[in-house]
């Protein structure tokens, strides 16, 4: 028998290491050629290693959260046979996390767009399908109760440990198929889930935030958006967002200071004439900010169909590297689940975040007589190096303005 070390292969241009992030194969294992052995994260894409030869795993090259440099010994296999070590490895590389923020935070919050949902023939529902996943996932998710047809897989067709332990992060009801208690797990902070907190630690760490919270009536807002669904043929489904970026949109010429980027180290601050909206939405593998490019240029329509696409397309980890960077300002919502209030935690280097709240049905006093309204909380939180209260309190209540009075939102 012959011992094959197969090196870290050059995986992109500037690249010198990398993160393990998953492994898909244990010691002892027999492996098949273009079998996927691992998931590595480097800073610009999240990349599938698949085995050159087949052969049986001896060891691996360091543990899960280890980083690598580029030529280093990620696996070592034997084989019946020798093999040249120039042997061209196979990678897939997908999505880069870009921007992530911290799913725990309410500020943190997923688009009010569509949920996810199983794919049957993905996830084994269908009679004779079975999930792909690899024995060490299997027999995790086994101690573990966790019925694999559930977990939904950040990329591909197969079941991850990663994917496992979204399952539980985002599950937090979750009670295991088994009786008894689901048993205590520590699990490691690595990939996308890293990157969160240490985005989340320097955002907060160098940004001195602040936020306004106003209440705004969206009554005649709501009435105009149920006309336009009624009768909007076979164009998409207008959520509130379309039309609240309308009015961002719309308002933001006369507040350069909130569409802007600031640069720590250069002590510059770019303030931009486009709107490239950040939607933040929630993954499989934690809080992603795909970008609605030039949003300023689309109708409630185009807009509605792109936070779908760009949302969808995160979700699945199809997003492109420029569809997962370069936001100006970004917004943030809990749908229904928004809460009351929300105190965003801003995406760096941007200078501010906007988080609509959930629309409530309230008694409200006007002209000295009680009467039902719609109501919901706008918030927003800034950077103060950048931009006053005052400022902010003004941006707001010229969208709250917008919104209050919606045929303003297609006036020219």
């Amino acid at each position: 028998m012959v011992h094959y070390p197969f090196r870290l292969p050059d995986i992109g241009e500037g690249i010198a290491e990398a993160e393990i992030v998953a492994w898909h194969v244990a010691v002892g294992d027999e492996v098949e050629e273009d079998q996927p052995i691992a998931d590595l994260m480097t800073d610009k894409a999240t990349v599938e290693m698949t085995s050159p030869i087949a052969g049986t795993v001896v060891s691996l090259g360091g543990a899960l959260g280890e980083k690598l440099a580029i030529g280093s010994t990620l696996i070592t296999f034997e084989t019946g046979e020798d093999v040249a070590e120039d042997v061209t490895p196979a990678a897939v590389p997908t999505p880069p996390s870009s921007h992530p923020r911290e799913s725990g935070d309410p500020a943190s919050s997923p688009v009010e767009v569509a949920e996810e949902k199983l794919d049957s023939r993905v996830h084994g529902n269908d009679e004779g399908t079975k999930v792909q996943a690899s024995p060490a996932v299997r027999g995790r998710a086994k101690a573990l109760g966790i019925d694999l047809a559930q977990v939904v897989p950040a990329q591909g067709d197969r079941v991850r440990h990663a994917d496992l332990d979204a399952f539980l992060t985002y599950n937090r009801d979750f009670r295991p198929a088994a009786a008894g208690v689901r048993p205590d797990e520590t699990i490691k902070v690595i990939g996308l889930r890293r990157k969160i907190a240490e985005n989340m630690a320097a955002s907060k760490r160098h940004i001195p935030h602040f936020s306004y919270v106003e209440e705004i009536d969206v009554t005649k807002l709501e009435a105009l958006r149920e006309d336009l669904n009624v009768t909007r043929g076979d164009k998409p489904r207008l959520t509130i967002l379309p039309l609240l970026i309308v009015a961002i949109c719309r308002a933001l010429p006369d507040f350069p200071m909130i569409n802007a980027r600031y640069d720590d180290e250069a002590g510059e601050v770019t303030r931009h004439g486009a709107v490239h909206l950040g939607i933040a939405t929630q993954t499989p593998g934690g809080l992603m900010v795909p970008v609605i490019r030039d949003a300023q240029e689309r109708n409630i329509w185009q807009l509605a169909s792109e936070i779908a696409r760009v949302a969808e397309a995160a979700r699945s980890g199809k997003a492109s590297p420029g569809e997962l960077s370069g936001s100006t300002l970004t917004l943030t919502s809990l749908g229904p689940l928004g809460g009351i209030a929300t105190t965003p935690v801003i995406n760096r280097p941007e200078v501010a975040i906007i988080g609509p709240n959930r629309v409530i049905e309230r008694p409200v006093v006007r002209d000295g007589q009680i009467t039902i309204a719609k109501l919901m909380n706008l918030s927003i939180s800034c950077d103060h190096r950048v931009v006053d209260g005052w400022d902010a309190a003004s941006f707001v209540q010229a969208v709250r303005r917008l919104i209050e009075t919606p045929a303003l939102l297609f006036a020219g």
